[in-house]
């Protein structure tokens, strides 16, 4: 995951003209200065934004803070990618801005103040290896929710030859879940018949970036990937080294071609127009200790409408008209 970072000597010539505190970026964290050369005859902002949250949301975080610093030379961000726990867990506290949660939030954070928006909508897949012994089966075939069901809650299923229904095949499958609180293992948990990430069983891995490398090295694993970690945006391709098993949504016993996905394009469509399930497809939000105002308003209300601009071309999905408007009208 690329990382925009201020030098310290960029610190020291923005000390000089801003008086403000130069610190250096916490692991995992980006800071994206101001595009000096920007001009805009909008009213102008100025300050700092912090952000932490959802690996997920990250990458598009990076992108709206630029191209909002383009517009505010005087706006800089401080973005910490984390997990979706962090995000939330760092909002409660007053430590953030903002918070990027990858999930739905939920009753006891809102009774904590918790006030969020819908900004774009993504989605988990489950990946596997490319070195799978049974890839070529599994595209055919695809794999049912029941069986999700049965290696990721109630661990019946426990080799690869129950998946493609060969008993002569006993490899044992290594499953992998997030053990850091993720918003993807929430969602990836209720589409597999559970209620939360705690019902998932697995071996921990611990972020996103971890658990595709972790699944990419072991041709027995299975694991799951948010949309822009499992697809090179520059190319459109599946990131070398893994399969997207097919969700056998219909359950006929085949991988039909609205269930395959070998390229961003197609599993972006799917989730676009509700054809991929939801979970795993999810909302992407934003979250503030109480309604947003001043700069970190002026943000959000960008992002809700300018900002829908950029998704597309990073991987991610616009809002409906339907959905920006009920986004907007919550900031009221």
């Amino acid at each position: 995951m690329q990382k925009q970072t201020l030098t310290c000597l960029s610190a020291v010539l923005v000390l000089a003209v801003t008086l403000s505190a130069c610190g250096s970026a916490a692991p995992g964290a980006a800071t994206v200065p101001a595009n000096e050369a920007g001009t805009s005859s909008q009213e102008q902002f100025s300050g700092t934004i912090s952000v932490s949250g959802a690996f997920a949301l990250y990458p598009m975080m990076t992108v709206w803070a630029e191209e909002f610093s383009n517009i505010h030379p005087k706006v800089y961000f401080d973005i910490q990618g984390g997990g979706a726990g962090k995000g939330m867990t760092d909002t409660i506290a007053g430590a953030v801005d903002i918070g990027m949660i990858s999930r739905s939030i939920k009753e006891e954070e809102t009774a904590q103040g918790i006030f969020w928006v819908s900004v774009t909508k993504d989605a988990v897949f489950p990946i596997i290896s490319s070195e799978n012994p049974v890839a070529a089966q599994i595209l055919e075939r695809g794999i049912t929710q029941e069986i999700f069901n049965k290696i990721y809650i109630t661990e019946e299923i426990t080799t690869w030859g129950e998946v493609v229904d060969d008993p002569s095949i006993t490899d044992e499958i290594h499953v992998f879940t997030r053990s850091d609180a993720a918003g993807a293992a929430e969602q990836w948990a209720k589409f597999s018949g559970g209620t939360a990430q705690e019902d998932l069983k697995g071996i921990g891995v611990n972020g996103e970036p971890s658990i595709l490398d972790t699944v990419i090295k072991d041709p027995l694993g299975i694991g799951y990937g948010n949309l822009n970690s499992i697809f090179d945006l520059s190319s459109g391709d599946l990131v070398p080294g893994i399969v997207i098993p097919p969700i056998d949504v219909n359950t006929n016993g085949q991988a039909d071609a609205e269930e395959t996905f070998k390229a961003k394009e197609d599993a972006f469509n799917a989730i676009a127009n509700g054809t991929y399930p939801s979970p795993p497809a999810r909302f992407e939000n934003l979250a503030t200790l109480g309604k947003p105002q001043g700069l970190t308003l002026a943000f959000i209300e960008w992002i809700l409408t300018d900002g829908q601009q950029y998704l597309e071309s990073a991987g991610y999905v616009p809002l409906t008209p339907e959905q920006q408007a009920e986004s907007l009208a919550k900031l009221k």
